[in-house]
């Protein structure tokens, strides 16, 4: 029972995850075009530094639903949300330490990136 009620909930976080990896794609080929290859690589793992995180958090976070799985969902949550926040923090590492990459072109497309969870439910109704 508690499976059926949590889908909705979980296809609509992974359609959210999966508008912000097509926008990432968008953002990351225009840079491309503009700027060229560094730029674009630089984008492209700008968007991924929020993709990948949100992708884990909704997979911990929409795990378990209904009030008799209380302490699981907030277990999972609070799991979600570590990992989420280890996981950006660590794509963070990588990316200016394994990678010379150009800040300008990574943090604009992880703003305008982690600005798009705003504006995904505009487009999604579940």
């Amino acid at each position: 029972m508690t499976q059926r009620l949590a889908g909705p909930y979980r296809r609509a976080a992974f359609k959210g995850v999966l508008f912000q990896g097509v926008v990432a794609t968008i953002a990351a080929v225009i840079v491309l075009v503009g700027w060229g290859v560094e730029a674009g690589l630089s984008a492209w793992l700008g968007g991924l530094t929020v993709v990948l995180p949100n992708f884990v958090f909704a997979a911990y976070a929409f795990r378990y639903m209904g009030a008799s799985k209380s302490e699981q969902v907030l277990s999972s949550l609070k799991r979600g949300k570590a990992l989420k926040f280890l996981l950006t923090v660590c794509m963070f590492v990588l990316a200016f330490k394994h990678f010379l990459l150009p800040p300008v072109p990574f943090f604009s497309a992880y703003v305008l990136i982690f600005a798009t969870q705003w504006i995904a439910p505009i487009f999604f109704n579940h």
